[in-house]
């Protein structure tokens, strides 16, 4: 048994400050795992902003030059059709930077090139889902006619279901 004089110079029993250290450790794995879930959500929305921002920097640069361009949607980002499209009759839009983050799975329906008119009018749509490992978040981009992106929302379907606009509802979070 400790004297109070013992305990007094010490500050906590052993008992105390192995209570203390566990719960210490709950506390730092609770914090670990969810931002990790917090930065997985963070790519996912950084990841469907900037494919939103690529497709309207496409759009401007056609119209301002008055000259119809293309633009191709790899897993990467937005990129010059060339590659994808060996028929490609359009060049390429011009963007600053269409890359997307390591870690962001992509899946589209897009056709192979996404092409855009001269006045800026996008003349081929489709739906486009982004997720993450370690988030439940799938968010999804409509591309319509003739305007481009229409609508941001989070998909219903399974994370290997096939886009489809109609999965894409609307996230109350937006």
């Amino acid at each position: 048994m400790m004297r109070r004089s013992d305990r007094a110079s010490c500050g906590m029993t052993l008992p105390e400050l192995l209570l203390a250290v566990v719960v210490l450790g709950l506390m730092v794995a609770v914090g670990v795992g969810g931002s990790s879930r917090s930065l997985a959500r963070q790519r996912v929305e950084a990841a469907a902003r900037q494919l939103a921002v690529g497709l309207e920097q496409a759009r401007s640069s056609a119209e301002a030059s008055g000259r119809p361009c293309a633009l191709a949607l790899a897993t990467s980002g937005w990129g010059d059709p060339g590659a994808a499209a060996a028929g490609s009759q359009l060049p390429g839009c011009q963007l600053s930077e269409a890359t997307l983050r390591q870690g962001v799975q992509l899946r589209h329906n897009l056709p192979g090139e996404l092409r855009i008119s001269s006045t800026g009018l996008v003349l081929d749509g489709g739906t486009i889902v982004l997720a993450a490992a370690g988030t439940d978040l799938q968010r999804c981009l409509v591309v319509s006619l003739p305007l481009g992106v229409v609508r941001f929302g989070q998909s219903k379907a399974g994370p290997a279901a096939a886009p489809r606009s109609a999965d894409c509802v609307v996230d109350p979070l937006l």
